[in-house]
């Protein structure tokens, strides 16, 4: 599960029921985590970031056609070219 592998100190979700439902809220709640619910019906709440990820992966990850996520990860930070910030000019 999601908490396997860290915690968050903000959990932000849609209202499905699998992120609703008494035994997932009660695990967070027990963790420390904060629970953040998108209102419903707002599609537009995630737009930034699905458009950040439309960008990583068709100016990244389907150029570069990594194998597998380890792949991915061997870049410089762990990060894909996309998300890197542009090398500083060099002075004379």
């Amino acid at each position: 599960m999601a908490l396997d592998h860290g915690t968050p100190v903000i959990f932000n979700t849609g209202q499905g029921a699998q992120f609703t439902s008494t035994e997932w809220t009660e695990r967070l709640k027990r963790a420390g985590v904060l629970i953040s619910m998108d209102g419903q019906g707002s599609a537009l709440d995630n737009v930034f970031v699905e458009r950040l990820w439309c960008t990583v992966k068709y100016e990244d990850i389907y150029l570069r056609g990594y194998e597998s996520p380890f792949e991915l990860e061997q870049g410089p930070g762990g990060v894909p070219a996309v998300l890197q910030p542009p090398a500083a000019p060099h002075s004379p």
